[in-house]
């Protein structure tokens, strides 16, 4: 029947009890899937890293800049990777950075933020994550 119709005969679902099969045009049918896995595709949301990077003598303005900035990869669903960098002598400060860190987590808890990892110091910096909450 398929080759009296100029089409192929294509195996839909070969587990089942008995086998479904269609007669259609394969090239069609292999476009049509393409077309609903781009689709599906575009309409889902991949989470990118967000990276914010202060200094711990920061001004006012600037610290409430990067806080804005936070506050706003966190609404479109991103996750935020805080880094206060420390040079030379500040290493001795390290404190302050740890303060600084701890400082945005607090004015954050207001905010949809849950904390995946705290602020912990890693080499010349102090790290800590954010992510929205689910």
């Amino acid at each position: 029947m398929a080759e009296e119709a100029d089409l192929d005969l294509v195996v839909i679902s070969p587990n089942q009890a008995p086998p479904v099969a269609k007669i259609l045009n394969y090239g069609k049918y292999k476009y049509e899937l393409e077309k609903k896995a781009k689709e599906a595709k575009k309409k889902q949301h991949v989470i990118d890293i967000k990276e914010v990077k202060v200094r711990y003598k920061i001004d006012t303005h600037d610290y409430e800049v990067r806080l804005k900035n936070i506050r706003k990869f966190i609404s479109q669903g991103n996750k935020v990777k805080l880094v206060v960098m420390l040079r030379g002598r500040e290493m001795q400060h390290s404190s302050l950075a740890l303060d600084l860190a701890n400082r945005f987590i607090t004015d954050l808890a207001d905010d949809a933020v849950t904390i995946e990892k705290k602020p912990m110091i890693e080499g010349r910096n102090v790290t800590t994550w954010l992510a929205p909450k689910s």
